[in-house]
């Protein structure tokens, strides 16, 4: 092990090299490169790529759940905005962040076992764990997805998503629908844009909350499977 370096050196080296470099840039040799050591240097604590992104999304999201935690929240709309408003800027903060860390495989056990009180909250706002747990990935499925869409078009280095290409594209004339589609999803300011569609996801959310919607949507899971069955015998018995 190379004398003075460390994991958290290596994080934020690599963090560096992503913002530099973005995801095709970032390698453990460019990483070695930035701490003036060798690549094999780093293997005592990052055997490869995969193993080098675990680390620096876990710290991305351990720097999410800390400021998400921190405010007061008075319902679960509030929190489940919050978080995902701070979730979207930790990953707009790094280049090619949302597509880096998607699917991080968190090291740092704490980050999990911080959950706990989290969902002992949503229990005490009508949710199941099962149900908590649903929101939060539809949040941060929406959140994710959104910010890769945001980061490719805001990092792309030519002009292929410009309005007046894509209107010749589709031509716009005889397409006018497509045309103010197009218009609209580059429209306005991205913030504004993103906390109007996360108002969206978090109503349809809702719809998770409470035992009565829960037995609602099981008893119509029963009918479906029983329907088929039901209809035999009414034929049968005719």
């Amino acid at each position: 092990m190379a004398k003075g370096i460390t994991r958290d050196a290596i994080v934020e080296a690599a963090l560096a090299v992503l913002d530099e470099a973005g995801m095709d840039g970032l390698t453990l040799r460019a990483v070695a490169q930035r701490l003036d050591v060798k690549a094999p240097a780093l293997y005592w604590h990052v055997r490869d790529k995969k193993t080098l992104l675990d680390e620096m999304g876990t710290r991305v999201w351990t720097e999410i759940a800390a400021a998400a935690g921190s405010g007061e929240r008075s319902d679960w709309r509030d929190a489940l905005t919050s978080y995902a408003t701070i979730a979207r800027r930790g990953l707009l903060a790094h280049r090619d962040g949302a597509r880096a860390f998607s699917g991080t495989y968190l090291t740092d056990a704490s980050v999990l076992r911080d959950q706990e009180a989290d969902l002992a909250w949503m229990e005490q706002q009508g949710f199941t764990v099962d149900a908590a747990t649903d929101a939060f990935a539809i949040v941060t499925a929406f959140t994710i997805g959104t910010c890769i869409e945001e980061q490719e078009r805001l990092q792309a280095a030519d002009a292929r998503y410009a309005l007046a290409l894509r209107d010749e594209r589709v031509d716009a004339a005889s397409h006018p629908r497509v045309a103010a589609s197009g218009r609209r999803a580059a429209s306005g300011n991205a913030d504004a844009r993103f906390a109007a569609q996360l108002a969206a996801v978090i109503e349809g959310v809702g719809g998770l909350r409470g035992g009565l919607r829960g037995g609602l949507r099981e008893g119509l899971r029963e009918g479906l499977r029983t329907a088929p069955a039901q209809a035999e015998s009414g034929r049968m018995e005719a």
